[in-house]
């Protein structure tokens, strides 16, 4: 543990329960909102989610709660600035005073690119990240007075409640990131019953992005005991129904521990950020790849393990046990043998697979990968020896032959 300052600010307040997002208008209504945007995407408006929420706010009888100003559906996987740009043009023109994300983690970040547009009048997001890293903390940052609610449909990013926006640059290929204590949601609802029609797929890779959250936050130098607390047991939750949601989806109790162990390991991940190796290259193989940023982080998590050791060893004794795995007597060295196995278990059990042979990778690109991770924000914390990821690069194409099994 640290014994340098360091800040923990749950600021998010936590809704959760079957049915709870029809609090949402009462929500707005008690922050003082008048016209809110809900924004989304058209998977969501499909599945008839959108439709769902927005109903909602016709409920309320009219001149007694906030109202539906507009709905906003041009949201892609993997967002990038020109998303968020038009996102914020469209909440200018429909005058909205809040905001209502109802989505996965590329639409729960967008909304804060909007909102935090909306708050210093910028028209270009990218102007706020020039270098593809935006820090601002308190006291320097302040609260942003824009009502601000989150509905997460996946349990995975935990975006309803991290400081924590990444936003995909067209110019640069690069994911940048902005860290801010105010841009997370005033509240977030979190309801299983929105979460029931994700397919077994992407429940899966979602699941082992929180599962990776909570791994990084464990090892990370940074940690405390409030955030050892969250991803410790965010661990015991995703281990335990991770299989059961992928299985079932209609499992609304399982799906709720889900939702709920997502948001625990984002805490976790965002106030104990430092070193975040798995992330650094699933941003970075995402952005030249256009690998969904949890399946790519499923893949890397077991092969950075067991790559970069000293990382994980200082806690390897709670991390197995957080996995159900008997510890005593074993050797640390023997312990992350076995975590690292039991997560390729997890992982083969969920239907994920163990590399990126389905994404058509060349050796050839593996420099340019190597660039990228180098590259990328997370490595000003933590930077991956050029030889680690160059072996690491081999695995994940599924040029194994090539890499012996460290």
């Amino acid at each position: 543990m640290t014994l340098s300052y360091n800040q923990y600010m749950q600021r998010t307040a936590i809704h959760s329960g079957l049915g709870t997002r029809a609090m949402i208008p009462d929500l707005f209504q008690n922050m003082q909102a008048k016209r809110v945007v809900l924004f989304s995407d058209k998977g969501l408006k499909e599945a008839g989610i959108v439709d769902k929420i927005a109903e909602l706010f016709s409920l309320t009888s009219y001149g007694t709660g906030p109202e539906l100003a507009g709905v906003y559906l041009d949201i892609v996987q993997d967002a990038g600035s020109e998303c968020v740009n038009a996102a914020t043009r469209f909440a200018r023109e429909v005058n909205a005073d809040a905001l209502l994300a109802v989505g996965g983690g590329s639409v729960l970040d967008t909304v804060k690119g909007v909102k935090y547009a909306l708050f210093k009048g910028l028209t270009d997001i990218k102007t706020a990240i020039p270098g593809g890293l935006l820090i601002e903390s308190w006291p320097e940052a302040t609260h942003m007075t824009i009502p601000h609610i989150s509905v997460p449909t996946t349990a995975g990013t935990g975006s309803e409640a991290s400081p924590i926006a990444v936003i995909y640059n067209e110019e640069l290929r690069l994911k940048t990131t902005m860290i801010n204590p105010f841009i997370n949601a005033d509240m977030a609802v979190l309801d299983p019953d929105l979460t029931t029609g994700l397919p077994a797929f992407i429940t899966a890779f979602t699941g082992f992005d929180a599962l990776t959250h909570a791994i990084e936050a464990l090892a990370s130098p940074n940690a405390t005991p409030f955030t050892d607390a969250n991803a410790l047991h965010t661990i015991r939750l995703i281990e335990k129904h991770l299989p059961t949601v992928v299985e079932n989806g209609q499992d609304l109790e399982a799906r709720l521990e889900m939702l709920q162990a997502s948001t625990m390991g984002i805490t976790a991940f965002s106030y104990s950020l430092n070193a975040i190796p798995v992330h650094n290259l699933a941003h970075a193989y995402g952005a030249l790849f256009r690998i969904p940023h949890g399946l790519a982080n499923a893949v890397f998590l077991p092969i950075v393990i067991e790559s970069l050791t000293d990382l994980y060893l200082p806690k390897i004794v709670e991390f197995a046990q957080a996995l159900q795995i008997e510890t005593a007597g074993k050797d640390r060295q023997v312990l992350l043998k076995e975590v690292v196995q039991k997560i390729r278990d997890l992982q083969m059990k969920v239907g994920l697979p163990a590399d990126f042979a389905d994404y058509g990778i060349e050796e050839d690109y593996l420099e340019a990968a190597g660039m990228a991770v180098a590259m990328d924000p997370a490595a000003l914390a933590f930077s991956i020896p050029p030889e680690i990821i160059e072996q690491i690069g081999l695995k994940v194409i599924g040029a194994r032959k090539n890499v012996s099994s460290t």
